[in-house]
C-alpha cells in the first residue's frame, strides 16, 4: 500500500504462511478491520512494534486454523491478509450476535475505548465523559462503552451528516464541531467544570478546550494527534483542578500486558455484544482488490463507523497479502 497526495495504491502480493511461533495460533482471516494507525503506518511514522508483522492490519475476526473456532483478534500487525499468526492471549471468542465479518470491527476500536475510557481514566456510573471525533470507529464504540458503564457521554464530530450517527450510538449530547459552540453547549446542558473524563484523538487543537470543560479530579485521556502534537497547558488550572493528563497507546503494549487487557475485556465489555448494548458500526466492507478506496476514505473523513476489508472469498485461490 502506497499513498501520493492522499490518493492511495494497494497491490495484492503473495506471501509466506505466516508460521506461528511459542504461544501463538494461525488463524485464517474472514475480514480485518481499517484503522488510523494504518495510515500512519503508510506515512512512514508508525512502524510495527519490534518482532510484529510489517503488514499492515491491527484487527481481523475468522477461524482458527487448527479448530474452527470463530474469532476475532488484537494484532501488532499482519491483519489484512488471508493469513495472520496472533500471539494466543489476544485472541476472541466472536461474539455469536453478529456476522463474523462485522466482528473484525471489535478489537482495535472497543478495546482502546475500554482500555483508555475504564482501564485508564476509571470511568464510572454517573459519571461524564467528551469524546471527540465522536463518529470514528473508536469514537462511535467508546460511546457504547461509556454507556455500558452507566455513564453520561458527550461526542463531538465537524461533519453535521455524522450528527446522527453519535445518537444511535447513545450519545447523550451530540455536538457538530469541538470549537466554542462545543463548550457554550456542553456547559449549558450539564453545567461548569463539569466533565469527568475526555477521551481526544484531536490533541493540539482541543487541549485548552478540554481543560476547560474539566471538573475537579478530572482526567484528558489523548490517544491520537489529528489537531496537532504541540499544545500549550496552563499548570495553574491544570493543578488547581487536579486533574490529570494522560497519554496513551495500545499497539506498543507488550503482549502480556495487552493479554492481560484483552482478558478483562472479555469479562466486563464483551457480553454486551450478545446482549444487545454493544454493537459495530460498519461503514463499508470492501474486497482487496477495492482497499485503496477505503484507505482514501478513511483518509478524507468520510467513513462513520468501521470500514472493513472481507478476505474470505472461496473464489481466492492465491493467499494474499496487502504489503
Amino acid at each position: 500500500m502506497t499513498e501520493q497526495d492522499g490518493r492511495y495504491r494497494a497491490r495484492i502480493a503473495t506471501a509466506p504462511d505466516p508460521v506461528p511461533a511459542a504461544g501463538e495460533v494461525l488463524v485464517r482471516v474472514a475480514a480485518s478491520g481499517l484503522n488510523r494507525a494504518d495510515l500512519s503506518q503508510i506515512a512512514g511514522r508508525y512502524p510495527p512494534p519490534p518482532g510484529e508483522s510489517s503488514i499492515l492490519g491491527l484487527e481481523v475476526s475468522g477461524h482458527l486454523v487448527e479448530t474452527g473456532a470463530p474469532v476475532c483478534a488484537l494484532l501488532g500487525g499482519g491483519g489484512h491478509a488471508e493469513f495472520v499468526a496472533v500471539p494466543a492471549g489476544q485472541i476472541l471468542p466472536a461474539p455469536t450476535s453478529l456476522d463474523l465479518v462485522s466482528a473484525a470491527g471489535i478489537p482495535e476500536a472497543f478495546l482502546t475505548a475500554f482500555v483508555n475510557l475504564v482501564v485508564e481514566a476509571g470511568l464510572e456510573a454517573g459519571q461524564r465523559v467528551l469524546i471527540h471525533a465522536g463518529a470514528s470507529g473508536v469514537g462511535l464504540a467508546a460511546i457504547q462503552v461509556a454507556k455500558l458503564v452507566g455513564a453520561q457521554a458527550a461526542a463531538t464530530t465537524r461533519s453535521p451528516e455524522k450528527q446522527g450517527a453519535l445518537v444511535s450510538a447513545g450519545a447523550d449530547i451530540a455536538l457538530v464541531s469541538a470549537d466554542e459552540r462545543s463548550l457554550l453547549e456542553v456547559e449549558r446542558q450539564w453545567g461548569r467544570n463539569a466533565v469527568d473524563v475526555i477521551l481526544d484523538p484531536v490533541g493540539g487543537a482541543t487541549l485548552a478546550s478540554d481543560f476547560r470543560l474539566l471538573g475537579t479530579g478530572g482526567r484528558i485521556v489523548v490517544i491520537a494527534t489529528m489537531g496537532g502534537a504541540r499544545a500549550e497547558v496552563d499548570l495553574a488550572l491544570l493543578m488547581r483542578k487536579r486533574a490529570r493528563l494522560v497519554g496513551s497507546t495500545l499497539r506498543a503494549r507488550s503482549r502480556a500486558e495487552k493479554a492481560a487487557l484483552v482478558a478483562r475485556f472479555n469479562r466486563e465489555c464483551l457480553p454486551g455484544f450478545e446482549s444487545g448494548r454493544l454493537r459495530v458500526s460498519v461503514d463499508t466492507v470492501v474486497p482487496p482488490e477495492q482497499a485503496a478506496q477505503a484507505f482514501e476514505r478513511m483518509h478524507q473523513n468520510r467513513s462513520v463507523g468501521k470500514l472493513l476489508i472481507a478476505w474470505s472469498d472461496p473464489l481466492r485461490a492465491v493467499r494474499a497479502a496487502l504489503s
